[in-house]
């Protein structure tokens, strides 16, 4: 038989074929409420983030439902998806952090090399963001155009086509997800702000301020993807039948509450 290659799965994919295996064995059953997101991360004992990964790449395939407030139920499929397909897909979270450690490094050089002319082309981005409705699609544009002008003025194509292209991966089903549930024009604003202390840092010539304003921006972009979807005093105690989920890496055990104390312990857990 010819030998196939091996590839490491993903930890968010380990964690969705996980609970997509307990799906479909019957142990959450249509209609029913998962754990909470901090119950799973703590039996899984990954990152909430990683958590929310799984769950939104399952929600795209058409195995749950995210109700913000309620809680995350599994719903009957129309068909079901072949996951395999979906594996190459890099989670959000991934991907934010990648263009954290990128583009951080990117502004601290621009600080040192940008002209004049390649100010202006960061001046010119930030003025078509702030006419722009968002979300939407002219919004993204004019987004993506701010981040590669900066990757622009190092003179360096290679890292204009890597900032673009890291960027265009918003538009991956599971990113635009999960930006579905929380960006606003509130949100907007608050990315402009940051947007402009990166360029006032750029244009300043201060290449540690540069740095310091592109890494909060996309840290911050992490933490509002990272809310809370405000289920998790809905969900406690009852959400549904407690199954055991595995680590990835090793066997977790899922901490169970007493059976005739589930709700005074669950307020103690929170």
């Amino acid at each position: 038989m010819p030998l196939e290659a091996v590839e490491a799965r993903r930890l968010y994919r380990q964690v969705a074929d996980q609970l997509r295996s307990l799906i479909d064995s019957g142990e959450y059953a249509v209609g029913s409420r998962l754990p909470t997101e901090r119950e799973l991360a703590e039996q899984l004992r990954v990152s909430r983030p990683t958590v929310r990964e799984a769950l939104i790449a399952l929600e795209v395939e058409g195995r749950l439902r995210i109700r913000v407030g309620s809680g995350i139920y599994v719903i009957e499929p129309a068909a079901i998806a072949a996951p395999a397909a979906a594996s190459v897909i890099e989670g959000p979270f991934e991907l934010l952090r990648a263009r954290e450690f990128l583009e951080s490094a990117i502004a601290e050089q621009a600080a040192r090399v940008a002209t004049r002319d390649d100010i202006a082309r960061i001046d010119a981005s930030l003025i078509a963001m702030e006419n722009v409705e968002h979300p939407g699609e002219a919004s993204m544009v004019h987004d993506r155009a701010f981040h590669v002008a900066i990757a622009g003025s190092l003179g360096n194509a290679v890292l204009v086509r890597v900032v673009g292209e890291l960027f265009d991966q918003r538009l991956n089903p599971y990113f635009a997800q999960l930006a579905h549930y929380f960006e606003s024009p509130g949100t907007w604003r608050t990315a402009l702000d940051e947007h402009r202390a990166v360029r006032e840092a750029i244009a300043a010539h201060d290449p540690q301020a540069a740095r310091d304003a592109m890494r909060a921006h996309l840290a911050r972009s992490q933490e509002r993807f990272a809310q809370n979807f405000g289920a998790e005093k809905a969900a406690g105690s009852s959400s549904g039948r407690s199954r055991a989920v595995r680590s990835p890496a090793k066997p977790a055990t899922p901490k169970r509450p007493p059976k005739k104390q589930a709700k005074s312990g669950s307020a103690r857990r929170r």
